[in-house]
């Protein structure tokens, strides 16, 4: 195991590979309620949820496979330390986006994930990829990060009625009236509780502090009514039957191949932006980057988060990506794939969880989606806000998102606003042709889906 995983060369020890994988296991085990609740969300206003409420169980399923299949990917190809689970975000996109506004069905999303996954694969295993990272200024992927951090968060108030659109404007809501009768909204008031112990656990660098926080919440909504205990707890139940290769590809074909190019092309960006992110960034931090700021073994472990998003979308479940907080594992010394194996089998063994992890309401994972998007706002402080042609594009990017509740409609004001801009100004040799050919996409998609 020393020899195979280089321990002792990293200057590593197998007890702190196992506590580094336990310690990452925890700080990113929230996905496991958080992401069947995304995709099978009750999306209210008379809007049905991306994935039927009754495939809770079996998602949840396919989010701990998927991600076990990533972690052990990623330690057999790339020997790093890094964990992979359906992406925060990615998620949102699947229900938000390509189910609720574009139209299609979860198992015509599902095909969609499958094909952006291919689409990475072929970028990860290319001379392409290098020049598509670069391509995209620094400040757009920033902005992206950002935008969906602010969606996500919205989302999570959404969820639980905190905030609702009724008639013309967003309201914030405690309480309503039903008849005459003032009810309040006691899961939004959970939320806010969740919220509040969620971070302060932050504030002290309490290890697992949202997962934590969601047990707490979830525990202290029981004589708020709104945590209710399963009649029968069986094993019954924990299978993948439902959504696995439920794929739908001639489905999505028939929906017409410009909304398809956007949505994969969305899909494959957002994820590549995140694991490069995430494996650079965090490397970077912790001093495992070479002379020239490379991260050896991070083009395989691409091709491993690559392989693992067409995996997830077999079994069933949305994009899967490299977690940033793996960084935390890294942080306990954890330096290779070791680690992320430990991740992995922590991953299988949580789906014995799956009997009594129905029992999480939104207003428990709530919290969790807010907590995540302030930590994704971070990259907005990398913008440079003082340089108008990158702040009006950075700032479409982020705004777009929750405004229009759609990731991909950021994305592609951010791009279309930075090309016009910079051809305006005379800069057009400044901007990559991919930046281009990305905008162009869009505009041709606003305008036949609008005739």
């Amino acid at each position: 195991m020393d020899k195979f995983f280089k321990i002792s060369e990293r200057g590593s020890s197998v007890r702190t590979e196992i506590v580094g994988g336990i310690t990452t296991f925890f700080a990113m085990a929230y996905i496991i309620f958080v992401n069947p609740n995304t995709l099978c969300a009750d999306l209210g206003g008379g809007f049905f949820p991306a994935m039927p409420g009754e495939l809770w169980t079996p998602v949840m399923v396919a989010t701990c496979a998927s991600a076990a299949i990533g972690c052990i990917l990623t330690a057999l190809l790339a020997n790093a330390p890094f964990a992979q689970a359906p992406g925060m975000g990615l998620n949102a996109f699947f229900t938000y986006t390509v189910c609720l506004g574009m139209g299609y069905t979860w198992q015509e999303a599902l095909a969609i994930v499958l094909l952006s996954g291919v689409l990475f694969l072929i970028i990860a295993v290319s001379p392409l990829r290098s020049k598509i990272i670069s391509s995209i200024p620094a400040f757009l992927k920033n902005a992206i990060s950002a935008g969906i951090g602010l969606f996500i968060a919205f989302i999570g108030l959404l969820n639980v009625q905190l905030i609702s659109i009724s008639g013309a404007v967003p309201a914030l809501n405690f309480s309503w009236m039903e008849g005459d009768v003032r009810v309040w909204n006691m899961a939004g008031l959970l939320t806010i509780i969740g919220l509040l112990i969620t971070a302060i656990l932050m504030c002290y660098k309490v290890k697992a502090a949202i997962v934590i926080g969601i047990v707490i919440t979830t525990i202290i909504g029981f004589p708020m009514g709104v945590t209710t205990l399963p009649e029968s707890i069986t094993m019954s139940g924990v299978t993948l039957a439902p959504v696995f290769l439920k794929l739908d590809i001639a489905g999505v074909f028939a929906k017409g191949i410009l909304p398809l190019i956007t949505a994969v092309v969305s899909f494959a960006l957002v994820d590549c932006f995140d694991t490069v992110g995430t494996l650079i960034g965090t490397a970077t931090n912790a001093g495992m980057t070479d002379k020239n700021g490379n991260l050896p073994g991070g083009d395989r472990a691409l091709i491993a988060d690559a392989v693992a998003t067409c995996c997830g979308a077999c079994l069933g479940t949305s994009t899967v990506t490299t977690f940033v907080e793996s960084s935390t594992g890294i942080s306990e010394g954890a330096r290779t794939g070791l680690s992320s194996i430990v991740v992995g089998v922590l991953f299988v063994l949580a789906i014995l969880l799956a009997p009594v992890a129905g029992i999480i309401p939104s207003a428990a994972t709530a919290p969790a989606l807010i907590i995540v998007g302030v930590l994704m706002l971070k990259g907005a402080v990398s913008i440079d806000w003082n340089d108008m042609e990158c702040a009006i594009p950075a700032f479409l990017t982020i705004a777009m998102m929750p405004f229009a509740y759609s990731i991909s409609d950021g994305i592609g004001f951010g791009f279309i606003s930075y090309s016009i801009i910079k051809v305006a100004r005379g800069k057009a040799k400044d901007v990559p042709v991919l930046v281009y050919i990305i905008a162009v996409l869009f505009v041709l998609k606003y305008i036949l889906t609008n005739i």
